[in-house]
């Protein structure tokens, strides 16, 4: 099975991945923006369309690497990406869908200041005008499709622990 977090940046996903992954039985995590990053290491340079996602091939590697390893090792992959064009979903999601590899799709949800504090106040990460960027097309997103394509958790004002409890007990609750 596939656990999917999507959400824009500073959401949680990668938190609550690593966070989620011990709580699922037999659960590795499967980061598919180093997919992008192989793609972004292809010499000459692809094209630049200012997001490895729009690089076609991107998609369909992401299924197939993640249904290789799920031949390979069994059990459960979380895949925290943001994903915010509908069309992409769908094309990634009925490529699990035709390799009959169920997928549970949750978007972690916070608030446009509550997303933007977290940017800003990024140690890790650190502040970027592309995480910046991301944050209108997620509320557009949000709002046309995503929530209704996803189980939607809220992580404003709730430990990260919290979040990763509650998409595992959903996630063995089927």
């Amino acid at each position: 099975m596939i656990v999917w977090i999507n959400g824009t940046h500073g959401a949680g996903k990668t938190t609550t991945a690593r966070l989620l992954q011990p709580l699922l039985p037999d659960a590795r995590v499967l980061d598919p923006e180093k997919i992008g990053e192989v793609l972004m290491d292809v010499r000459p340079p692809l094209p630049d369309h200012g997001d490895f996602q729009h690089w076609a091939p991107w998609r369909p590697l992401v299924v197939e690497t993640a249904t290789r390893l799920l031949d390979h090792v069994g059990g459960t992959l979380v895949l925290p990406q943001t994903v915010l064009v509908e069309a992409y979903w769908r094309e990634i999601a009925d490529g699990f869908a035709a390799r009959r590899v169920p997928v549970r799709h949750v978007v972690l949800d916070a608030d446009q200041d509550t997303l933007r504090a977290r940017i800003e106040g990024d140690t890790v990460v650190g502040y970027s005008l592309f995480r910046m960027s991301r944050l209108a097309p997620y509320a557009e997103a949000a709002r046309t499709w995503l929530h209704d394509a996803a189980q939607v958790v809220s992580t404003v004002g709730r430990a990260p622990e919290e979040v990763a409890r509650e998409i595992a007990r959903s996630v063995a609750a089927g």
